[in-house]
């Protein structure tokens, strides 16, 4: 395993003498225990077998259930590659040597081709081997066996042959918490993100999609109720009946300004239903496509032979910058431009709240924007007007999104136009109703941007340790005691 050693070396890595080095193919369970996944995966098909993709990776982890499912028929067709719990994915394309480590609740998932399902002999070197994987040196090496043909791509041959230090099993322990500690903080903000966009999304779904409310107010009037109160309930998912044993509400509870609050809130909705091209909508409200009420702006690439162009300060959006629905926002991206390189290409510098949406290739992926920046032309920025906040902006593009999909133009490759924003009808009461949305889940909003920046600085502190722990230039009792003070 010299050779092993010499080209972690060459790669500039650097490990303790007494440390191994082995190739993930002796870590396997067996010869076979290495294999990709899905090729054909057909339609999507509801209620079928979650498909793990490359978009679904986000800073080693799923952080959600994937939306696209497969069909029985398909999963048993690969069952080689049905998740049991206990498996290292590796991505193959996109960002090549990503991993994630599969935990229970993924088991019964399966997982698409540009994805590898390792299983190993000893599943405790997973973790180990995940943050291996992060070191610049590993990067280094994946990096010099890519088939780049058409784009970037990992053979399972090659990972197979990838050789990595493993230490001995107390310092790999200890090592790994230390790592551990900095990415569980990581993943409590992300969980923390999926509920607090899951509660915005429910809010402008019952408001401005299923008109909840309103609804509300409708039956209150049939039976003689309070309409009002029966739409502050609607909006605070609150009671407003007494229990059995005539106890005071849970909406009669509330302090007396929060109770304000929800009557000026309700008071926004109508109390009647009229008919519309859509079907019945809120009376007032008007019918308007999306192209109406939103400002759409175009991206662009600077010139790549053009070295003075690019590896500034100002970030560079492409569809591999794009988050996760639960993160929702963009902070920084991973390749930068130049003031040159703007002043110099058809890219512009896109303000803070804008949504951008990719149009062209992976068609409707959706980013905030919480850092000026830039972004190539397979995106849009989108931009709202009269007054339309970007929260109501982002959320109303997500309701849209599955519309402008199937919309979509073009003979080689799906892409959104300017005519496919016509094609999208909704109903809407441009503004008090749609600021009072904006005002109601700005602190949701501005909680995830906050855990987001953490975890970015989390990654940049895992990342800055990594290199000096595999090194030995670090003592491990020393970040242990870091580790514990928190």
């Amino acid at each position: 395993m010299s050779n092993l050693r010499a080209l972690w070396k060459s790669a500039g890595g650097s490990v303790p003498d007494h440390w191994e080095f082995k190739t993930i193919e002796n870590l396997l369970e067996h010869s076979k225990s290495i294999s990709v996944g899905v090729m054909y995966p057909g339609q999507d098909t509801e209620g079928g077998i979650p498909l793990v993709k490359v978009s679904n990776v986000k800073n080693g982890a799923i952080a959600s259930r994937p939306e696209f499912c497969v069909s029985e028929e398909v999963d048993k067709e690969y069952k080689r590659t049905r998740l049991n719990g206990t498996e290292l994915l590796l991505t193959l394309v996109g960002n090549p040597g990503d991993c994630v480590v599969v935990t229970e609740e993924m088991a019964g998932w399966n997982v698409a081709r540009a994805l590898a399902v390792v299983r190993l002999a000893d599943i405790e070197l997973r973790s180990w081997l995940r943050y291996v994987l992060l070191s610049k040196p590993a990067k280094h090496l994946i990096d010099s066996r890519l088939n780049t043909t058409v784009q970037k791509t990992l053979n399972l041959k090659d990972v197979r042959e990838l050789g990595l230090p493993i230490p001995p099993k107390d310092e790999r322990e200890r090592i790994t918490l230390i790592i551990d500690a900095i990415e569980k903080k990581s993943l409590i903000n992300s969980q923390a993100n999926q509920t607090l966009e899951n509660i915005a999304q429910t809010i402008f779904k019952s408001w401005f999609v299923d008109f909840e409310p309103t609804r509300a107010k409708i039956v209150a009037k049939e039976n003689g109720k309070d309409p009002e109160r029966a739409a502050m309930a609607a909006i605070s998912g609150l009671s407003i009946a007494n229990d059995a044993a005539g106890a005071i509400t849970d909406l009669n509870n509330l302090p007396p300004e929060q109770q304000q609050s929800l009557k000026s809130t309700a008071a926004l909705f109508p109390d009647t239903l009229t008919d519309s091209e859509l079907g019945e909508i809120p009376e007032g409200w008007g019918v308007k496509s999306l192209s109406e009420i939103i400002n759409v702006i175009g991206g662009g690439t600077p010139k790549r032979s053009e070295k003075t162009y690019w590896n500034g300060d100002i970030p560079w959006f492409s569809v591999k910058d794009a988050p996760s629905l639960s993160d929702i926002f963009v902070i920084d991206t991973i390749e930068k431009i130049s003031d040159i390189g703007l002043q110099k290409s058809s890219t512009k510098l896109l303000p803070v709240g804008t949504t951008i949406i990719t149009a062209r290739g992976t068609v409707g992926k959706l980013a905030l924007v919480a850092t000026p920046m830039c972004m190539n032309q397979s995106c849009y920025g989108i931009i709202g007007v009269d007054g339309i906040g970007p929260y109501f902006n982002y959320f109303n593009l997500r309701e849209a999104i599955s519309t402008l999909q199937r919309n979509t133009h073009g003979a080689v490759f799906d892409t959104i136009t300017t005519q496919t924003f016509e094609s999208y009808l909704m109903p809407i009461d441009i503004g008090e109703l749609t600021a009072e949305y904006e005002k109601n889940v700005a602190p949701l909003l501005d909680r995830i941007e906050s855990n987001n920046r953490e975890i970015t600085v989390l990654a940049g502190l895992r990342d800055s340790l990594l290199p000096k722990l595999l090194s030995g230039e670090l003592e491990i009792t020393e970040m242990e005691k870091v580790v514990a003070n928190g």
